[in-house]
């Protein structure tokens, strides 16, 4: 750490970041070692190794940060929580695509943190974060491509002329279907479907592992919320004749033996439900229609009462590690009138 910041502290933003992002990359440098098992195509496997490599820089430049701040590193994921030996859980194909959703992840909560973030280490550090991500999302598109495993968003006509909007139910619509879909509202329903996917196939998988009968049934009740959701999603592309992304749930074995702890697991796919929350919100805030709207705003809703559940689970079991918080004045006052 150089001398023209040691002397400033990490501000709330800073802190919160870095800890979080400890947490996320140790869970990721289990999920990682673990697919290195089993994939065989040494083209996804550079991808697999390449991803691990940045998860486990990441980890020691935090954990060198919080020990000259005189910080409490965080417990997060380590090897009593992955089991390296256990069976192949999911194809290669999935853990190339998994690898995608995680890299497209990083590439929006590290432009987001840089906003919010002024110690010029710490910027330095997830401005590095940032570029070093999107080569690993680059890296995984070209293979992707290469393998002709890419599912495009559909293609929709090129304006011939500039046109400006005349009729306000265009807008307001009321509980109708206006027709077509902009751009925006096609690409937004289409990678949620795609992201939404990716999640029923990580439960189908950690349904058939988890140890604990309440965190396998939470897994299939979420499997259950993001199938209502991508039904909900496709019918608005089918009203407009427009494809919808497949299911990876095919990519999933029929292994039942546990290669995660349960409690990286539920930190995982909260992490999931956290990413899907603010695509909703990205997707409320780009839409121009009000139903579409309605419907983004209702399944919000339902994902956060599921993200509530979820968070007891973890709490009832001592798997969720305390945040850094504010100063508690009113507790600080109490205490000095002892």
């Amino acid at each position: 750490m150089s001398a023209n910041h040691e002397h400033i502290k990490l501000t709330a933003a800073e802190l919160s970041y870095l800890w979080t992002s400890y947490l996320a990359d140790s869970m990721s440098i289990c999920m990682i070692k673990y697919f290195l098992q089993h994939i065989d195509d040494e083209d996804i496997k550079k991808v697999a190794v390449h991803s691990l490599d940045l998860s486990q820089q990441h980890v020691e430049h935090i954990r060198d940060i919080f020990t000259k701040e005189d910080i409490k590193v965080p417990q997060g994921f380590t090897d009593h929580d992955v089991n390296l030996k256990a069976k192949r859980l999911f194809s290669d194909i999935f853990y190339l695509k998994y690898i995608r959703n995680m890299a497209k992840g990083g590439l929006i909560t590290y432009g987001r943190i840089l906003q919010n973030v002024y110690r010029h280490d710490i910027r330095s550090f997830y401005a590095k974060c940032l570029t070093s991500t999107l080569e690993l999302d680059t890296e995984t598109v070209r293979i992707l491509l290469e393998k002709g495993l890419v599912v495009r968003p559909p293609m929709i006509p090129y304006p011939q002329k500039v046109e400006f909007v005349h009729k306000q139910s265009f807008i307001l619509e009321g509980l109708g279907r206006r027709e077509p879909l902009t751009g925006t509202e096609v690409t937004n329903l289409y990678a949620n479907i795609q992201s939404n996917h990716i999640g029923t196939s990580i439960t189908t998988g950690f349904s058939q592992v988890a140890e604990s009968k309440k965190v396998r049934n939470y897994f299939l009740r979420g499997k259950e919320i993001a199938m209502k959701h991508i039904k909900v999603f496709t019918s608005y592309l089918e009203m407009d004749s427009l494809p919808a992304p497949m299911s990876y749930d095919h990519e999933v074995t029929e292994s039942t033996e546990s290669p995660f702890s349960d409690k990286l697991m539920m930190f995982h796919f909260n992490l999931m439900i956290y990413a899907g929350i603010g695509n909703y919100g990205v997707a409320i805030a780009e839409s121009q229609r009000s139903d579409m709207v309605i419907d983004y705003s209702r399944l919000n809703a339902e994902i956060l009462k599921y993200s509530e559940d979820g968070a007891i689970i973890m709490i009832a079991n001592g798997w969720l590690e305390q945040p850094p918080l504010a100063a508690n004045r009113r507790e600080l006052a109490k205490d000095k009138r002892k």
